[in-house]
């Protein structure tokens, strides 16, 4: 939509005596005063301003601020033709058309989320949105020219630091849980990420890669929100970083975004969309022609199949699965997808035949599942929950209770509302067997866990 000039703004500008780079200067100078680091306005974001572009808040409250002190009078920030926007109910479920509208939104989504907006933190998970997320994904035409006009250049350093945050705040996620650094990561994304992306002067092939880099960062913060089980703040972060993985062009991204929605929507109990989540990732895994990526779109298939207690459907596509493992070559992959090893297909088998009540195959997946990287804490916790609960199913109470007993202990180091569901499943597949002093002890002891 075309932009109307801000004439509100104007008058106000040309009866105050500021000129625009004044006006700038001073807006620089009370944000630093208020603790608002990095505001780098000049003339132009004023012309801009002018134009109708809206800034981001609280800057249209500071410019009202400073023209009142000019002009001697209450000016609000409605005054100056930028009225406060009211954030709308469904921010970050729909799927933008184009480059600038997903900018607007996933900042939007950010801030929101930094204010801790009671919307968001009690919204619920939508199929329709991650449906028509999907869709849009596959069927939208290539992105034009993802570039900003701003006035600050956006280089090959930027997107590094991007990066080197996302590495970082990944490996803290999988050692202590999503809930002990989730703020950090929607905190940079709010004040690192989005002047680059709003006031960023970049072109296209610099603006690619930062989408792509942003795009993970974006999906790192989304997974935990996932583990902390707020299914509807997640489901919201992942579809807008798979519309930043469409700006950057990359399909394999797109395909691990999709395959972390299938892999929500199953926990969440939504085979059905899982599995329509698993085969829209396929399509992309293939195309991007990524041999990890297409394993785990098969074993996401094969658990929702499993879910839906299609046995048969389930083997097929484990074994698609592995013949798509078996022509991977890590080395030649994108570091996103390195955390999916013979370990990690071993522990998504195990869910399959944990949830097709085949004791014996969970087992055995599950202890392979275990020769696993020791950086990945919480992921070692599930995979210790998933032995127990297929010892539980062959009859093995008490080794079943001693697996459980170290799954808790991990437990006990991690935020992560996820780790608790596991041990309340592990309760409950145990509860037939109450009476048993392993399993009683062991009851009191998950009791010392603490919600996330």
């Amino acid at each position: 939509m075309e932009r109307q000039p801000n004439r509100l703004l104007q008058q106000l500008i040309t009866e105050s005596g500021f000129s625009h780079k004044g006006l700038a200067r001073r807006l620089n100078e009370v944000g630093a005063a208020r603790g608002l680091a990095g505001l780098r306005y000049d003339h132009s974001s004023v012309l801009r301003w002018i134009g109708g572009q809206r800034p981001r808040d609280p800057v249209p409250g500071l410019i009202a601020e400073i023209l009142a002190l000019r002009l001697g009078r209450a000016v609000s920030a409605e005054d100056i033709g930028m009225p406060t926007v009211s954030t709308p109910l469904d921010l970050g479920q729909e799927f933008p058309h184009n480059w600038e509208d997903g900018v607007a939104t996933v900042t939007a989504l950010w801030r929101a989320d930094m204010e801790r907006r009671r919307f968001l933190l009690d919204s619920t998970y939508a199929i329709g949105a991650g449906s028509a997320g999907a869709v849009r994904w596959l069927t939208l035409p290539p992105e034009g020219r993802p570039s900003g006009q701003g006035t600050r250049t956006v280089g090959s350093a930027d997107i590094a630091a991007i990066r080197e945050v996302t590495r970082s705040f990944g490996e803290l996620d999988n050692r202590f849980g999503g809930g002990r650094v989730r703020t950090a990561v929607v905190k940079y994304l709010d004040t690192a990420v989005t002047p680059l992306l709003r006031d960023g002067l970049y072109g296209e092939a610099i603006g690619r890669k930062l989408a792509a880099a942003t795009a993970e960062l974006t999906r790192l913060a989304g997974w935990m929100a996932y583990d902390l089980e707020h299914h509807g703040l997640a489901q919201r972060y992942l579809i807008q970083a798979l519309r930043l993985a469409r700006g950057a062009g990359d399909h394999g991204l797109g395909g691990e975004i999709l395959a972390g929605m299938s892999h929500q929507a199953t926990y969440i109990g939504q085979p059905a969309h899982a599995l329509d989540l698993a085969r829209a990732a396929q399509l992309s895994a293939r195309s991007a022609g990524v041999h990890s990526l297409l394993a785990e779109t098969y074993v996401l298939e094969a658990h929702a199949l499993a879910a839906l207690g299609e046995r048969k459907a389930c083997a097929e596509a484990l074994h698609r699965s592995e013949l798509a493992f078996d022509r991977r070559r890590p080395q030649d992959e994108p570091e996103w997808i390195a955390y999916f090893d013979e370990a990690y297909l071993s522990a998504k088998f195990a869910h399959c035949f944990r949830d097709l009540g085949d004791g014996r195959q969970t087992v055995h997946h599950a202890r392979r599942s275990l020769r696993m990287d020791d950086r990945y804490v919480r992921g070692r916790m599930f995979n210790l929950s998933l032995l127990a609960a297929g010892l539980v199913q062959s009859g093995e109470v008490e080794e079943a209770c001693a697996v459980a007993g170290e799954a808790l202990n991990l437990a006990g180091t991690l935020k992560s509302a996820r780790t608790r569901t596991y041990m309340t499943d592990l309760r409950k597949r145990l509860s037939p067997h109450s009476g048993h002093p392993a399993v009683r002890a062991l009851n009191e002891r998950t009791h010392e866990l603490t919600p996330a």
